[in-house]
């Protein structure tokens, strides 16, 4: 059986018609748990202009919280406390207060505004800082690696070759395809109004070569591979795999970060001859179905009609997004915290950082070459 409440003990309260509010018996949680009435009746009484308290006999720290809050965090000017409820009130009020959390909808917009600005600026600064750092230790490793070569990581280099290229191919081949034939439908029906279908292929070829093939392999292979990158060195960090590696002496640089740099500068610029040979044979066959251009006639001309800097410059575009895009991956990974919603978020952002300046890298490079290959 269940133990009964003493009828002088439980908590009550009576409210006069002057304003004054009595509480009397022991004002606990569990005896305002047996009396549901209580607490909305107490809510309900907060305008009370005088307290009397002196029949109280017991006040634990819940109800003290609570007729202080009730209080807005002051005693009331008409207040009789008894010594148990001056006791556990004074308790409560000794408290430091809580810190409440800054409400950023009350502050300016152009206040905000500049805040986010700042820390957005900040965040880019950081991260170019260190980049710079990073490539230093890079250029400190390959400097190791020529004085002692019997150190170069040959079976991590392997590795990545294999993970970041030639796994790479079925998606980067499906997608080159598609989008050269893409491209030859849209740009067929276009000079098919002038006239001018035999342009067809220096269309393709210029644009495929030099603009889309190198760009087009660097977003597939910053998805793919990049944030692959950035999840396995993030990994490494949350399961305490670096600091392992360094407590033993082993280069982290040296042993995780070079090989996938390397690899991904070596493999960038076959992919990028890969994406548009694929791209070219959709465009030509596109070309073959609309305007009647043989596939044979269209590589036949592609030489004449795009000049080998081109090639050129797509290659060297590969080079440079590979090692952008290993760079950024890896700088990401390795300031990924010890736990997993840092690991997506360092993630999402190796991806969209390494496209970013992949775009960027390529609008700067095609205004500098502009005369170049034309």
């Amino acid at each position: 059986m269940k133990p009964r409440m003493d009828i002088s003990s439980r908590p009550a309260l009576v409210e006069t018609p002057d304003g004054k509010l009595s509480l009397t018996g022991e004002w606990t949680l569990a005896g305002v748990l047996r009396t549901p009435a209580i607490r909305p009746a107490l809510l309900a009484a907060t305008r009370a202009k005088r307290w009397d308290l002196s029949a109280v006999t017991r006040l634990d720290s819940a109800l003290a919280v609570l007729l202080w809050r009730l209080w807005q965090g002051r005693f009331p000017k008409e207040a009789v406390l008894s010594p148990a409820a001056r006791a556990a009130l004074e308790r409560i009020a000794a408290l430091p207060a809580p810190e409440s959390a800054p409400d950023v909808r009350k502050e300016p917009l152009f206040t905000a505004s500049m805040q986010r600005t700042g820390v957005f600026t900040l965040g880019i600064v950081r991260n170019m800082l260190g980049i710079i750092e990073l490539l230093g230790r890079l250029a400190l490793s390959v400097g190791f690696l020529c004085r002692y070569p019997k150190s170069i990581p040959w079976k991590e280099f392997s590795a990545n070759i294999c993970r970041a290229g030639v796994e790479a191919l079925p998606v980067s081949a499906l997608v080159g395809f598609l989008i050269g034939v893409t491209i030859s439908y849209l740009s067929a029906l276009q000079l098919k109004m002038f006239g001018a279908d035999i342009f067809i292929v220096n269309i393709l070829g210029v644009g495929i070569i030099r603009e889309l093939g190198p760009v087009l392999a660097a977003v597939l292979v910053a998805g793919r591979s990049g944030s692959a990158m950035t999840a396995q060195i993030g990994v490494m960090r949350v399961t305490e795999e670096i600091d392992a590696l360094a407590a033993m002496g082993v280069s982290v640089t040296l042993r995780v970060v070079l090989p996938k740099m390397a690899a991904m500068v070596l493999v960038m610029p076959l992919l990028v001859v890969w994406s548009c040979m694929a791209a070219l044979l959709g465009g030509s066959l596109a070309a073959w179905r609309e305007l009647d251009i043989s596939v044979f006639y269209f590589f036949s001309a592609l030489p004449d009609a795009v000049p080998i800097a081109n090639l050129w410059i797509g290659l060297g575009k590969g080079f440079l997004f590979g090692g952008l895009i290993a760079l950024i991956a890896c700088h990401f990974g390795l300031h990924v915290r010890p736990n997993t919603e840092s690991l997506s978020r360092r993630t999402t952002a190796s991806v969209v950082s390494a496209i970013t300046l992949v775009i960027i890298a390529d609008a700067i490079l095609a205004v500098l070459t502009q005369d170049f290959g034309i």
